[in-house]
C-alpha cells in the first residue's frame, strides 16, 4: 500500500489487496460512525441539561423535585438554591456554578460537539465515496476474471 496522501492506480492492485483495502475503508467508515453517534448523544445530552437550567428560576424555589441518583434512580427533593448548580464536568468529578456560568458551559460542550460532528461528517461521506470505487472496481476485475474462464474468452 502507498504511504498516506499518494495515489494509488485501483485498477493496478490484485482482488486481495482490493479486498483487504476494503475491509480496511469499512472498519474506518465503523469507528467514524461510532464516533459521530457518540458525539451525537453527548451533543443531545449538554443540549437537554442546558435546556433543564430554565427550570431554575425564583418562582421554583423551595418546590419539590426529583433528584436522580442513577439513570434509574429518583429520591424527593426540594429546590433551595436557584443560583447555583452543580454539575457534572466528567470523569466522576463535578463542579459548582451560577446559572450563568453553567448556560455558558453546556453552551461551549454543545458548539464544541458541533464542530467534532462537521469535521468527522466530511470524512465520512470521503471514505464512503472510497469504498464505492472500491467496490466497483473490484466488480470490474471479477467480470473481467469470469469473461477470461469462459470459452472462447481464454487465451
Amino acid at each position: 500500500m502507498a504511504p498516506s496522501g499518494q495515489q494509488v492506480n485501483l485498477m493496478s492492485l490484485p482482488l486481495p489487496q482490493l479486498n483487504v483495502l476494503k475491509e480496511q475503508v469499512e472498519q474506518e467508515i465503523e469507528v467514524m460512525q461510532n464516533s459521530l453517534q457518540q458525539l451525537k448523544v453527548a451533543q443531545n445530552k449538554f443540549m437537554e441539561s442546558k435546556a433543564c437550567m430554565e427550570k431554575f428560576t425564583p418562582e421554583n424555589e423551595g418546590k419539590p423535585v426529583l433528584v436522580p441518583l442513577t439513570s434509574s434512580l429518583y429520591v424527593p427533593g426540594e429546590l433551595k438554591d436557584v443560583e447555583n448548580v452543580l454539575i457534572d464536568i466528567g470523569t466522576g468529578y463535578f463542579a459548582e456554578k451560577t446559572l450563568p456560568d453553567a448556560k455558558d458551559y453546556f453552551q461551549r460542550k454543545v458548539e464544541f460537539t458541533t464542530k467534532q460532528m462537521e469535521r468527522v461528517q466530511p470524512i465520512l461521506i470521503e471514505k464512503s465515496k472510497m469504498r464505492q470505487v472500491i467496490t466497483e472496481v473490484m466488480s470490474l476485475k471479477i467480470q473481467a476474471q469470469m469473461s477470461q474462464q469462459q470459452p472462447g474468452g481464454s487465451k
